[in-house]
């Protein structure tokens, strides 16, 4: 599984005119399931982002989490994290789940996310939506379950 993780003041998403979900503080969280990617990825995964610590402390110090400061997620599928532009200039989507699979895994994401006591709000699976968010710092993380960091 991959993230875009983003520190934000606010997110909104929505699917033509509809609101699907609007948060105040809190993260954005854009994700892509994978082809090999299991359960595993995701008890990582919702632990990496809810634990995450990059909100500031008193001193100014990258300290708290989104559990920290009682905080949101917003996240939104987005299978486009994992296009491979290696060869050429059009991404290859090979490594993406196919969507059974992916919105399987993507649901349980927001399950295993909100049993972490944290509230989520989302955007619709597969869906054409607009994304609307203010990036604090900016402070953007990318994971990858994976990966080592």
């Amino acid at each position: 599984m991959r993230a875009v993780v983003q520190r934000v003041s606010g997110a909104h998403v929505r699917e033509g005119g509809a609101s699907l979900g609007r948060i105040g503080p809190g993260l954005m969280v854009l994700l892509a399931v994978g082809r090999e990617d299991t359960e595993e990825d995701v008890s990582y995964l919702s632990r990496k982002i809810v634990q995450l610590r990059i909100f500031e402390d008193d001193t100014g110090k990258m300290n708290l989490s989104v559990q920290d400061i009682g905080g949101r997620i917003l996240i939104v599928s987005e299978f486009t994290l994992f296009g491979d532009c290696r060869n050429g200039n059009r991404p290859s989507f090979i490594d993406a789940a196919p969507p059974e699979p992916a919105e399987k895994l993507f649901s349980r994401m927001l399950q295993a996310i909100r049993e972490h006591g944290v509230p989520v709000e989302t955007g619709r699976f597969q869906a054409r939506m607009q994304i609307q968010l203010f990036n604090e710092g900016p402070v953007t993380i990318i994971l990858d379950s994976k990966k080592e960091f």
